[in-house]
């Protein structure tokens, strides 16, 4: 493991811990040289699936893509980050449940925007406006409502 700050190949393992959820281990190491901290995680590595886009291309799945586009949707709102990293394992969790190998695009956008809604309405008009694309103020106040009549 290299050190982030340094990037010396000599560290060593100070603390080791389970995760809450049982599905990977956190471990709190330290660089020889450098001496500063950091954390690692390590989880099980299952055997991908793949993603079938919009328009047809078939790319792996990528944990960190869906977490990138779920912290833009929550960005400066009231959502700690171990809710977030909760709701992708979650959403993962449920995508390795399916019975294919491949998994649509609109099936992972939907996941998300179901389980956002729930968690935060704000995360989730930003989420919705990019995975439903509106193209006008239209669309977008047609889903305000929607939401609000709920």
């Amino acid at each position: 493991m290299k050190c982030p700050y340094c990037l010396s190949i000599k560290t060593k393992v100070v603390d080791k811990r389970d995760s809450a959820e049982l599905d990977s281990i956190r471990r709190r190491r330290e660089c020889v040289k450098c001496g500063k901290r950091f954390t690692t995680y390590e989880r099980i590595e299952l055997v991908g699936f793949s993603i079938i886009k919009k328009d047809g291309r078939r790319e792996s799945f990528n944990r960190n893509k869906l977490r990138i586009g779920l912290l833009k949707a929550c960005e400066k709102r009231p959502i700690p980050r171990e809710e977030i990293e909760k709701l992708i394992n979650r959403i993962e969790a449920e995508l390795r449940n399916y019975e294919e190998s491949e998994v649509s695009s609109s099936v992972i956008g939907k996941l998300v925007i179901d389980r956002l809604k729930s968690l935060d309405k704000v995360a989730y008009i930003r989420f919705a406006s990019v995975y439903r694309d509106f193209t006008d103020l239209e669309s977008f106040e047609k889903e305000l409502k929607t939401l609000t009549s709920k």
